[in-house]
């Protein structure tokens, strides 16, 4: 099997150095062959022992949103990179951002940086969904609640008194643009709320969301 098929398989799913070194079986030095696979712009490193195969030997682009799921985990797309898919907000988003349950953490990869903010484990499992991409992979990002109420959460120093104060700071501040949405699942809004350290906050969203 030539070079390009071998790395064809994995599609554009991120893989581990074990699983490419036991495609690479047949050959002397599978370690040595991942190196000049990298140096022919065949393979991209995305960090030590992770890998993806390069956009031009495929006929998809890359999902920097899936790429995100395999670089640091458990986590899932959101902030920024969630309400622009949303199109929440109008701003093409560059860095693609996570919230995780393990430490924050940034990385910068040929492919861009992706930024990992860390919560608690009884936050981080609600809001998320499955994004399924024409059956032929997934990705999980959160629901737009999630993404709003995620931004919230991180905002360090962020003290809201009213609802009104509350929409300005998203609809002003953060532009984001309510109306993108026709009906909010508030009760994400309402399990998040049970389980945060900004409860005011989530309440005022909760109340601004209600239909």
């Amino acid at each position: 099997m030539a070079n390009t098929d071998i790395l064809k398989q994995f599609g554009i799913i991120p893989f581990d150095t074990q699983t490419l070194t036991g495609a690479l079986y047949n050959y002397k030095s599978p370690k040595d062959k991942i190196a000049t696979l990298e140096q022919s712009d065949f393979l991209i490193r995305l960090k030590r022992g992770l890998f993806v195969v390069a956009p031009n030997l495929q006929n998809q682009p890359l999902s920097k949103e899936l790429i995100a799921n395999h670089l640091y985990g458990p986590s899932y797309v959101s902030l920024q990179t969630a309400l622009s898919f949303y199109k929440l907000i109008p701003e093409r988003v560059h860095t693609v951002s996570s919230m995780t349950i393990k430490r924050s953490r940034n990385f910068s990869t040929p492919l861009g940086n992706f930024e990992y903010t860390g919560i608690p484990k009884e936050y981080f499992a609600i809001g998320i969904r499955q994004e399924i991409v024409k059956n032929d992979y997934a990705y999980l990002i959160a629901t737009p609640e999630k993404a709003i109420c995620d931004m919230i959460v991180q905002t360090a120093g962020l003290r809201l008194q009213s609802i009104k104060a509350l929409q300005l700071y998203l609809e002003e501040d953060m532009r984001i643009d309510l109306s993108a949405i026709d009906k909010y699942n508030v009760e994400i809004i309402k399990e998040c709320m049970a389980v945060s350290k900004k409860k005011r906050e989530l309440t005022l969203l909760y109340k601004l969301l209600q239909p």
